[in-house]
Formats: structure tokens, sequence, C-alpha cells
């Protein structure tokens, strides 16, 4: 079989040597070429047309960010982006998922051999997921054109191409690709199949250019500079003109987010919202919490599988977005409405219910649940006794079955609703098609709708 083609980018010699050789370790990849810089990368990638591209985050001339966002505009294909551990490229990470990075992995230290070898592993994990994922989605939009065309047919599951199954079966939780790995799609930006559009065409409209000013906000202090409000909201959804109006109370309500006020109207609460995603799962948060409303009346618990540190930095963007106060949790934080908590990188996040009736957060670093931690399992299992409570459970886009487990044991306990995202919209179509089979999903949605349904789900609850 013809191995996939990988365009190799980094501004180390040395270092696009080591990515070379960790990548030509699996037949099932050749590198194409490589390049040196940002520049050199738009310019090889539409010579060579590889059919992955891994992309350092911090070079000259023309950066990882900056060459991303133009190679995505020429032919969107995959792209893992090679990540430094400080701040600059944790922040410029977080962009580049936003403008459609498949994923990305922390750079090797090259003076460590274990370390190497490690992120080695992780790289060609990642590599295999981006090509199944790009089988898979060419699949589902195949299927979805047959039933276009003729509505009344019933159609058979489609059966996996040569490239599949010379994928082989490392990781049977492996499987889709976003709209946007399609080279047939004409609307990279937001993310819906054109079928999807077809089919309604007023599902969306574009979000502006610039994000929803929010008085509460000191770019200064939050780490964001003036510049990021030039960058387009790539996810933006159904317009929310509607809520503005409550974006005041991000100020006032809820700007203060601590684990020692215990007091006010908001430190009573009846209902909470948790959410799990992984691969795909910063754009996909991004395009869930900007819709809804800023007085939503539940505290909205989230992990998304990432490595210490990038959690803070997808905070603050998060929190740059949306209505809601977003904020990296930390132990001791008690559940306020109209706030939304990721759970730290490297950390398990439970809720519980302390001694003075408050539902607060707590951090953990038990072993890894389903090779992760923070895990989705772990936060939806400490819903599992909290029945004075309304519960929402969400699983969006990502690799393999973290968090469908426990979303069974919520499902058949009796909590308020379940949401998957469909495979439509799915980044990788893992972790909900996992739930979707045990049989414990609610609403199946494309991501787009989601937000709405729950807010439906929620006012009812009230």
């Amino acid at each position: 079989m013809t191995p996939f083609r990988v365009l190799v980018v980094d501004d180390s010699p040395f270092m696009r040597r080591i990515i070379s050789d960790l990548i030509e370790r699996d037949q099932r990849f050749q590198v194409a070429g490589t390049a040196s810089n940002g520049r050199e990368a738009v310019v090889k990638a539409k010579e060579l047309d590889p059919d992955i591209i891994t992309m350092d985050v911090e070079m000259p001339e023309m950066n990882g960010l900056d060459a991303l966002k133009t190679i995505m505009e020429t032919g969107p294909r995959a792209v893992i982006m090679l990540s430094g551990v400080n701040e600059q490229g944790m922040r410029e990470t977080i962009l580049a998922l936003e403008f459609g990075a498949f994923d990305f992995i922390r750079k090797p230290s090259i003076s460590n051999a274990q370390d190497i070898e490690q992120v080695g592993r992780e790289l060609l994990k990642q590599l295999n997921a981006a090509m199944q994922a790009k089988a898979r989605r060419a699949l589902w939009e195949e299927e979805e054109q047959k039933r276009q065309d003729n509505p009344k047919a019933i159609l058979l599951p489609p059966r996996p191409s040569d490239r599949q199954l010379f994928l082989g079966s490392d990781d049977q939780n492996l499987p889709t690709a976003p709209s946007y790995h399609s080279k047939k799609k004409k609307d990279s930006k937001e993310g819906i199949s054109e079928q999807s559009l077809a089919r309604n065409p007023n599902a969306i409209e574009k979000a502006p250019e610039t994000p929803k000013s929010k008085p509460h906000q000191t770019m200064d202090s939050s780490g964001r500079t003036a510049g990021e409000k030039g960058f387009t909201s790539f996810v933006g959804r159904r317009a929310i003109e509607a809520n503005t109006s409550h974006l005041v109370r991000k100020g006032s309500d809820v700007n203060m987010v601590s684990s020692a006020d215990s007091s006010g109207e908001h430190s009573s609460i009846s209902q909470l919202v948790a959410v799990g995603c992984s691969t795909g799962g910063p754009r996909a948060l991004k395009a869930f919490l900007e819709n809804l409303p800023g007085d939503f009346p539940a505290p909205i618990v989230i992990v998304q599988h990432m490595p210490p540190n990038f959690t803070k930095s997808l905070a603050q963007r998060l929190d740059f977005f949306s209505p809601l106060q977003v904020v990296e949790a930390s132990d001791g934080m008690e559940l306020k409405k109209g706030a939304a908590y990721i759970a730290p990188g490297g950390s398990h996040m439970r809720i519980t219910r302390s001694e003075d009736d408050q539902y607060r957060i707590a951090i953990h670093h038990d072993e890894p649940r389903n090779g992760h931690r923070p895990s989705v399992d772990v936060l939806f299992e400490s819903l599992l006794p909290l029945t004075s409570l309304k519960r929402h459970a969400v699983i969006m886009t990502g690799m393999g079955s973290d968090g469908a487990k426990m979303m069974k044991r919520l499902y058949d306990s009796g909590v308020t609703s379940t949401f998957a995202e469909s495979e439509e919209t799915c980044v990788v179509y893992g972790m909900p098609r996992s739930a979707v089979e045990l049989g414990c999903v609610s609403y199946v949605l494309p991501l787009h709708e989601i937000a709405g349904k729950l807010v439906q789900a929620v006012n009812i609850g009230k």
C-alpha cells in the first residue's frame, strides 16, 4: 500500500530530523519533504500536496499559526501542531486548534531520550487518528450524498476503503474527520458539511469577525492582547444578538468566580451541565459556549483532554468570546450560575457537595482513567450521587470512548438530559459514537444545535 505522505515543518534542522525519524518508524507514513519556516511550508504544501503536515508553532519569517491559516485557505488538510510549553506557544496553539488544526503535541526535549520516545508514540497516534478520520469522513459524505440523491433508499453501513484497512486497528476508537478536512467542502471555516447546509440553508449565520466586547474584560490582566480582537470567529453559529443584553451580567453577577465566595443569589443552584470532549474540542467548545446566554441558569463543568498549562490558555480564549464567565477550575471553587469551569490539564475534576451545602470543585491527581487525566468518566461519575440536582451531560468530538460508560450510568439513573455531537460536525466521532452505541443519548445533534437545545432542556427543568 502507498504510505501517507507527511510534510515536516520546524526551524531546527535537528528537530526536523528527529520528527522525520519518528514518523518513518511506522511504514504507513513517509516524509515527503521538510520546511524550515512557515513561508516555506506554504510553498511546499502546494508543491507536494501532502496528506498531513506537522507544524512547529514558533518559527522565524512566518510562524506556524500564520502558515496554518494560509494553508487552510488554499486547501484544508490535517495539520498537527508541535508546541513549546512557554506562554506564547500555548496561546498560539489554542488559536491553531480554533483555526482548524487537527490536534497538537508538545515538542520533545532533545536532551531526553525517554521524552522523545513518548512524544513519538503520541505523534504516531495523532497521525493515524487524522488519516482514519479523513477516510471515515469521506465515506460519511459519500453515504450522505446517496441519501440526498435517493432519500427513500435504505443504505447499508459503508464498507471500509483499502486505505482504512491499511491503517489497521491499533485504536478502534479513532473514527471521523471534520467537514473542514474534506477537500469537497466549500465552507471550511464553519465546520458544517455542504449536505447539512443544503438541508437547512438558514441553519447558521456567519459570526462577526471580532468577538463581542464585554465590559468586565481587561486584556492585560487576562493575558490577551488587543490584536486578538481581529481574529475571525471560525466556528460561530447562530447569531446571538438576542443574548447581548445579558453580557453586562458578566461584569456584575458572575465576574468574581472564587472559592471563598459562598453568598448571593448565584450560590444556590438547582441544575448542572457537564461536558466532555477531546480532539477537536477547543473549536467545538467555542461554538458551544459563545451561543449560550450570559444568564444561563446553571454552572457548566468541562473536561477537555489536554496536558497541564494549556487549559489556562484555553479558558482565557473561550472567556474572550463567551457571554459566560469561563475559568480554569481550581480546588474548592464554588459552582455559580452563568459560569463555565474547565478541568486543569493533568488533573481530574470532580463535583462534590460540601458541609456548607454548596456544590464545589475537587481537583485530584489520581491515576489516569481510560488513558486520560482529566477524564470525562471521572467527572460524570462524580455526578451520580448528586440526585438533588437536575443534571445534563454532553459529549462532543473526541477519540476513544472516555465519558460514554458513565453517561450510560447517568442515563440509567434518570438524569434530566444527555447530548452527543453527531458525526456530521465531529472532528473525530469516537467519544460521541461510543455513547450513542450504548443507547444513553437523549439528543444526537450537530454542533451548532447543541447550545439551543440545551437551553431549552435547562429552562424546562427550572
